[in-house]
């Protein structure tokens, strides 16, 4: 087969990742390989698309190469599969797959990503690899690719592939009302709506305006659309040590001064690819300068959302993903698929309920999980992430269980205890009261303190 290799990554050919696609090269030379490095030359194919048009219409194959970068994959990528799309490059039918590298944060909404965006353009989907940076190393994880690449080629000559899907859309964009402008609006909290949308006229316009406008505090709009991005993440990871991004276009200080500092952050933003768009992409990839660092802890945030969001689980899970990784309680999510003014208000209310209350709310599997995953890394590499491990430290983030002696030894007495019969029975429900009596003590001790009220 003729398979053609998107570099996503925006290193070109020093991508770890694309090493996986060199070796299966090597391991299969049977295959042609060609590689279009459009994470690294994306501007560049921006003007001349001519090429890779070639490339990839004369493929029999294609597999998405990248590196995860904040839930998906880089805004560079992001932006090849925009191009792909309006300039209707012909891939209908090809087969198609994927190889990322990460540490596993995530990686199920990236590759969830670009199988939605591959089935938008009528591919045949097989499911990729998901690899750890350093896997291609050992032994383990070159068997793995390989397999990897015999199941792709198993699936290609049985025809097994996921296809797209007819799925009948009633989506039609519900105008939000303007409604009367809350009086007296309060200015003690600082409240940025962060979008990237350029039309006045549009609907999202309309769902920020009338948010503005029923919320109790005063707002104030920062549309990255308007800021001069250098470009996209490069991942040189110099920040990890500078906390200062390799650009010169003063986005950390931007982000810093004009967005991390408020109070609360409202997202609005136009479903795009199934994401938020290439330009929130790129934001998202650049605030990489504060590392791995969990700096909005606390905040409340909310999101305003044109576009068909009922059908989008993909977009649904990163939404909450986000919120819980980063300590933030989701106040809301309002669309404009039935009811936005039902929906804007409620986000209104909740998110002020927020602010004037503090309201935060214990972190849920996807947050308990993506720290833990960051806990190691940064252990792992504190030697170069020096703020991120200052940072860890300091927040009390690095809870290894080797820590908690007190409870290891609890756990070995009730191991004990639960292995033998004898005692077991004796005990009855001694064990089930031993465990309630803190409890009982709490609840004890609050009776005393409302009966002193």
């Amino acid at each position: 087969m003729k398979i053609a290799v998107i570099n996503g990554s925006p290193k070109g050919k020093y991508s770890v990742t694309l090493q996986t696609a060199l070796y299966l090269e090597k391991k299969f030379p049977e295959h042609e390989f060609s590689v279009i490095h459009a994470g690294q030359k994306i501007r560049a194919l921006e003007k001349d698309f001519s090429k890779e048009r070639d490339i990839l219409e004369n493929s029999d194959a294609i597999i998405f190469s990248y590196p995860v970068y904040t839930f998906l994959a880089p805004s560079q990528l992001h932006r090849f599969i925009r191009l792909m799309k309006e300039k209707n490059i012909d891939v209908k039918d090809k087969y198609v797959t994927q190889i990322s590298t990460s540490k596993h944060f995530y990686d199920i909404t990236a590759h969830k990503y670009i199988e939605e965006n591959s089935l938008d353009m009528s591919m045949r989907y097989i499911r990729g690899l998901s690899a750890d940076m350093e896997d291609l190393l050992t032994k383990k994880g070159q068997e793995e690719a390989e397999k990897f690449f015999e199941r792709f080629l198993w699936c290609v000559k049985e025809e097994v592939y996921v296809s797209a899907t007819q799925i009948n859309s009633c989506y039609s964009p519900v105008s939000p009302t303007e409604a009367e402008k809350v009086s007296n609006k309060k200015d003690t909290k600082d409240i940025v709506i962060l979008t990237d949308e350029t039309d006045e006229k549009s609907n999202l316009s309309a769902m920020i305006k009338r948010f503005q406008n029923v919320f109790e505090f005063k707002t104030r709009v920062v549309n990255i659309a308007e800021f001069p991005f250098s470009g996209g993440c490069l991942g040189c990871l110099r920040c990890a040590v500078s906390e200062k991004c390799v650009y010169k276009d003063g986005f950390e200080n931007f982000l810093r001064e004009n967005i991390q500092k408020a109070d609360a952050i409202v997202y609005a933003f136009k479903i795009t690819d199934h994401s938020m768009g290439t330009q929130f992409k790129m934001y998202d990839d650049r605030s990489f300068c504060n590392g791995h660092r969990t700096v909005t802890v606390g905040m409340p945030v909310g999101y305003l959302v044109s576009g068909e969001l009922s059908k989008e689980n993909n977009l649904n899970c990163m939404i909450e993903a986000r919120a819980e990784t980063g300590g933030n309680f989701l106040a809301g999510v309002a669309t404009d698929e039935i009811n936005p003014d039902k929906e804007i208000d409620t986000l209104a209310k909740t998110l002020a309920f927020a602010l004037n209350t503090k309201h935060t709310a214990p972190a849920n599997f996807w947050g308990v999980g993506g720290m833990k995953i960051f806990r190691d890394l940064i252990y792992q590499m504190r030697g170069m992430m020096k703020a991120d491990h200052k940072f860890y430290k300091k927040q009390g983030i690095y809870d290894f269980p080797h820590k908690n002696k007190g409870k290891t030894i609890l756990m070995y007495a009730l191991g004990a205890l639960l292995s033998n019969e004898k005692i077991l029975s004796k005990m009855g429900n001694r064990m089930n009261e031993g465990m309630l009596m803190p409890y009982e003590q709490l609840l004890k001790k609050m009776d005393t303190e409302n009966n002193k009220k």
